[in-house]
Protein backbone atom coordinates (compact mmCIF):
# COMPACT_ATOMS: atom_id res chain seq x y z
CA UNK A 1 0.00 0.00 0.00
CA UNK A 2 1.23 3.41 -0.93
CA UNK A 3 1.30 6.39 1.32
CA UNK A 4 -0.55 9.00 -0.39
CA UNK A 5 1.32 11.95 2.25
CA UNK A 6 4.44 10.16 1.91
CA UNK A 7 7.28 12.70 0.59
CA UNK A 8 8.45 12.44 -2.78
CA UNK A 9 11.51 14.64 -2.33
CA UNK A 10 14.92 13.11 -2.33
CA UNK A 11 16.65 12.94 0.76
CA UNK A 12 19.56 15.40 1.33
CA UNK A 13 23.38 13.58 0.97
CA UNK A 14 26.21 14.57 2.51
CA UNK A 15 29.66 13.33 1.20
CA UNK A 16 33.11 14.51 3.45
CA UNK A 17 37.12 13.53 2.17
CA UNK A 18 40.10 14.71 3.68
CA UNK A 19 42.77 16.39 1.08
CA UNK A 20 46.06 14.89 1.03
CA UNK A 21 48.89 15.97 -0.20
CA UNK A 22 48.96 19.54 1.91
CA UNK A 23 52.44 19.44 3.66
CA UNK A 24 53.76 21.33 6.21
CA UNK A 25 52.92 24.74 6.20
CA UNK A 26 55.05 27.65 7.09
CA UNK A 27 54.47 31.73 7.83
CA UNK A 28 53.84 33.74 4.42
CA UNK A 29 52.42 30.44 2.77
CA UNK A 30 49.78 31.44 0.20
CA UNK A 31 47.57 29.03 2.01
CA UNK A 32 44.60 29.24 -0.77
CA UNK A 33 47.14 28.35 -3.55
CA UNK A 34 48.24 25.36 -1.69
CA UNK A 35 44.74 24.46 -1.20
CA UNK A 36 43.85 25.07 -4.44
CA UNK A 37 46.71 23.48 -6.38
CA UNK A 38 45.49 20.22 -3.96
CA UNK A 39 42.38 19.86 -4.61
CA UNK A 40 43.07 20.01 -8.87
CA UNK A 41 42.85 16.26 -9.40
CA UNK A 42 42.04 12.91 -7.78
CA UNK A 43 41.48 11.66 -4.73
CA UNK A 44 41.54 15.15 -3.58
CA UNK A 45 39.19 16.71 -6.55
CA UNK A 46 38.03 18.17 -8.73
CA UNK A 47 35.81 20.68 -6.85
CA UNK A 48 32.53 21.96 -7.68
CA UNK A 49 30.12 24.81 -7.17
CA UNK A 50 28.96 24.30 -3.83
CA UNK A 51 31.14 22.60 -2.34
CA UNK A 52 32.55 23.37 1.25
CA UNK A 53 36.04 23.62 2.52
CA UNK A 54 36.83 22.98 5.92
CA UNK A 55 40.26 24.31 7.03
CA UNK A 56 42.13 23.53 9.90
CA UNK A 57 42.49 26.95 12.15
CA UNK A 58 46.05 25.15 12.65
CA UNK A 59 47.19 25.58 9.09
CA UNK A 60 46.07 29.08 8.68
CA UNK A 61 47.51 30.82 12.10
CA UNK A 62 51.23 28.76 10.71
CA UNK A 63 50.43 30.59 6.81
CA UNK A 64 49.48 33.96 8.73
CA UNK A 65 52.69 34.03 10.68
CA UNK A 66 50.63 33.34 14.64
CA UNK A 67 53.01 31.26 15.86
CA UNK A 68 54.92 32.58 18.85
CA UNK A 69 57.60 31.06 20.83
CA UNK A 70 57.48 29.71 24.51
CA UNK A 71 59.94 27.67 26.80
CA UNK A 72 59.75 24.18 25.51
CA UNK A 73 60.97 22.75 29.45
CA UNK A 74 58.22 24.76 30.83
CA UNK A 75 54.53 23.37 30.70
CA UNK A 76 52.95 26.37 31.92
CA UNK A 77 55.02 28.99 29.80
CA UNK A 78 52.07 29.39 27.06
CA UNK A 79 49.52 30.81 30.03
CA UNK A 80 51.01 34.75 29.88
CA UNK A 81 50.35 34.41 25.92
CA UNK A 82 46.38 33.26 27.32
CA UNK A 83 45.63 36.12 29.07
CA UNK A 84 46.98 38.81 26.74
CA UNK A 85 44.76 37.04 24.37
CA UNK A 86 42.03 36.96 26.36
CA UNK A 87 39.15 40.14 27.33
CA UNK A 88 38.29 38.54 30.31
CA UNK A 89 38.65 35.47 32.39
CA UNK A 90 35.26 33.39 33.21
CA UNK A 91 36.83 30.92 35.09
CA UNK A 92 39.84 29.19 36.47
CA UNK A 93 40.17 25.68 37.92
CA UNK A 94 44.14 24.78 38.61
CA UNK A 95 45.78 24.94 35.23
CA UNK A 96 42.76 25.33 32.86
CA UNK A 97 41.50 29.27 32.39
CA UNK A 98 38.31 29.88 30.32
CA UNK A 99 38.74 32.81 28.69
CA UNK A 100 36.69 34.67 26.28
CA UNK A 101 38.35 36.14 23.25
CA UNK A 102 39.12 39.60 21.43
CA UNK A 103 36.53 36.96 18.76
CA UNK A 104 33.84 36.81 21.55
CA UNK A 105 34.63 33.42 21.93
CA UNK A 106 34.55 31.55 24.78
CA UNK A 107 37.19 28.81 25.29
CA UNK A 108 39.78 26.99 27.04
CA UNK A 109 43.07 29.10 26.96
CA UNK A 110 42.13 31.78 24.62
CA UNK A 111 42.16 28.98 21.91
CA UNK A 112 46.12 28.59 22.35
CA UNK A 113 47.30 25.43 21.13
CA UNK A 114 50.16 23.06 22.19
CA UNK A 115 49.25 20.76 19.32
CA UNK A 116 50.29 19.72 15.81
CA UNK A 117 52.92 22.14 16.46
CA UNK A 118 57.14 22.27 16.44
CA UNK A 119 58.11 22.03 20.03
CA UNK A 120 58.79 25.37 21.68
CA UNK A 121 55.99 27.10 19.59
CA UNK A 122 52.43 28.20 20.24
CA UNK A 123 49.74 28.19 17.59
CA UNK A 124 47.50 31.89 18.30
CA UNK A 125 44.36 32.46 16.81
CA UNK A 126 44.17 33.94 13.42
CA UNK A 127 42.97 38.08 13.52
CA UNK A 128 40.52 37.72 11.77
CA UNK A 129 38.86 33.86 10.72
CA UNK A 130 36.04 35.20 8.24
CA UNK A 131 38.76 37.45 6.94
CA UNK A 132 41.19 34.28 6.33
CA UNK A 133 37.99 32.49 5.18
CA UNK A 134 37.40 35.04 2.15
CA UNK A 135 40.87 34.45 0.92
CA UNK A 136 40.78 31.54 0.69
CA UNK A 137 37.35 31.63 -0.96
CA UNK A 138 38.36 34.11 -3.67
CA UNK A 139 41.92 32.32 -4.23
CA UNK A 140 39.75 29.09 -4.91
CA UNK A 141 37.29 30.95 -7.56
CA UNK A 142 40.04 32.55 -9.03
CA UNK A 143 42.16 29.48 -9.56
CA UNK A 144 39.79 26.86 -10.24
CA UNK A 145 36.89 28.71 -11.53
CA UNK A 146 34.22 27.31 -8.70
CA UNK A 147 32.70 28.78 -6.29
CA UNK A 148 32.53 27.48 -2.63
CA UNK A 149 32.07 28.07 0.84
CA UNK A 150 35.03 28.07 3.43
CA UNK A 151 35.10 27.47 6.93
CA UNK A 152 37.33 27.76 9.45
CA UNK A 153 37.69 25.06 11.99
CA UNK A 154 38.88 24.70 15.77
CA UNK A 155 38.30 22.17 18.77
CA UNK A 156 36.22 23.33 21.24
CA UNK A 157 34.76 21.78 24.14
CA UNK A 158 31.80 22.54 25.74
CA UNK A 159 29.90 23.19 28.41
CA UNK A 160 27.60 20.28 30.70
CA UNK A 161 29.00 17.66 27.87
CA UNK A 162 32.38 15.83 28.17
CA UNK A 163 34.45 15.46 24.78
CA UNK A 164 35.36 17.85 22.04
CA UNK A 165 34.15 18.71 18.92
CA UNK A 166 35.31 20.78 15.43
CA UNK A 167 33.09 24.09 15.44
CA UNK A 168 33.16 26.72 12.83
CA UNK A 169 35.63 30.11 13.54
CA UNK A 170 35.71 31.64 10.29
CA UNK A 171 32.90 31.37 7.42
CA UNK A 172 33.03 33.07 4.03
CA UNK A 173 30.18 32.05 1.51
CA UNK A 174 27.80 29.33 2.92
CA UNK A 175 25.70 30.16 6.14
CA UNK A 176 26.90 30.66 9.52
CA UNK A 177 23.39 30.40 10.93
CA UNK A 178 20.42 28.93 9.35
CA UNK A 179 17.44 30.85 10.14
CA UNK A 180 14.05 27.84 10.28
CA UNK A 181 11.82 30.52 12.33
CA UNK A 182 8.43 30.78 10.95
CA UNK A 183 9.00 28.03 8.82
CA UNK A 184 6.69 24.42 8.82
CA UNK A 185 7.75 21.21 10.95
CA UNK A 186 7.15 18.10 9.34
CA UNK A 187 3.78 18.06 10.92
CA UNK A 188 2.84 21.33 10.36
CA UNK A 189 3.95 23.67 12.92
CA UNK A 190 5.52 26.92 12.89
CA UNK A 191 8.90 26.60 14.35
CA UNK A 192 9.21 29.66 16.74
CA UNK A 193 13.22 29.53 17.72
CA UNK A 194 14.84 26.88 15.59
CA UNK A 195 18.05 28.62 14.10
CA UNK A 196 20.50 25.39 12.85
CA UNK A 197 24.34 26.39 13.30
CA UNK A 198 24.68 24.92 9.69
CA UNK A 199 28.90 26.49 9.93
CA UNK A 200 29.30 24.32 13.22
CA UNK A 201 27.69 20.77 12.15
CA UNK A 202 29.46 21.15 8.47
CA UNK A 203 32.91 21.59 10.35
CA UNK A 204 32.40 18.69 13.09
CA UNK A 205 31.63 16.31 9.86
CA UNK A 206 34.84 17.16 8.26
CA UNK A 207 36.69 16.40 11.65
CA UNK A 208 35.44 12.90 10.72
CA UNK A 209 37.43 12.34 8.27
CA UNK A 210 40.54 14.66 9.18
CA UNK A 211 40.70 13.43 12.53
CA UNK A 212 43.34 15.06 15.15
CA UNK A 213 46.42 13.51 14.14
CA UNK A 214 46.40 12.39 10.97
CA UNK A 215 47.78 15.21 9.32
CA UNK A 216 44.88 16.53 6.95
CA UNK A 217 44.65 20.13 7.52
CA UNK A 218 41.73 20.59 5.27
CA UNK A 219 38.47 18.48 3.77
CA UNK A 220 35.77 19.04 1.52
CA UNK A 221 32.09 18.74 2.13
CA UNK A 222 29.98 17.86 -1.02
CA UNK A 223 25.98 17.61 -0.73
CA UNK A 224 25.31 20.98 1.31
CA UNK A 225 21.71 22.51 0.81
CA UNK A 226 22.38 25.08 -2.02
CA UNK A 227 20.49 27.35 -0.56
CA UNK A 228 22.76 27.92 2.24
CA UNK A 229 25.47 29.36 -0.09
CA UNK A 230 25.39 33.23 1.00
CA UNK A 231 27.75 35.55 2.93
CA UNK A 232 27.82 35.21 6.23
CA UNK A 233 30.00 35.98 9.50
CA UNK A 234 30.95 34.47 12.48
CA UNK A 235 28.77 37.62 14.01
CA UNK A 236 25.87 35.17 13.48
CA UNK A 237 26.99 32.66 15.68
CA UNK A 238 29.09 34.39 18.52
CA UNK A 239 25.91 35.12 21.24
CA UNK A 240 25.33 38.82 22.08
CA UNK A 241 25.84 39.47 25.88
CA UNK A 242 22.69 40.46 26.06
CA UNK A 243 21.23 37.06 25.15
CA UNK A 244 23.43 35.11 27.47
CA UNK A 245 21.66 33.73 30.19
CA UNK A 246 24.95 32.50 31.81
CA UNK A 247 26.60 35.93 32.05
Amino acid sequence: MTDENASTSVPMRLSAWGVVGIGEIRPDDQLGEIIADACRQEPNGPLCDNDVLVVTQKVVSKAEGRMVAIDADDPLSHKALVEDEAVRVVRRRGDLIITETKHGFVCANSGIDLSNVERGWAALLPIDSDRSARRIRDIVKARLGVSVGVIISDTFGRPWRKGLTDVAIGVAGVAAVVDLRGTPDALGRMMQVTEVCAADEIASAAELVMGKSSGIPVAVVRGVDPSWFRESSMSEIVRPPQEDLFR
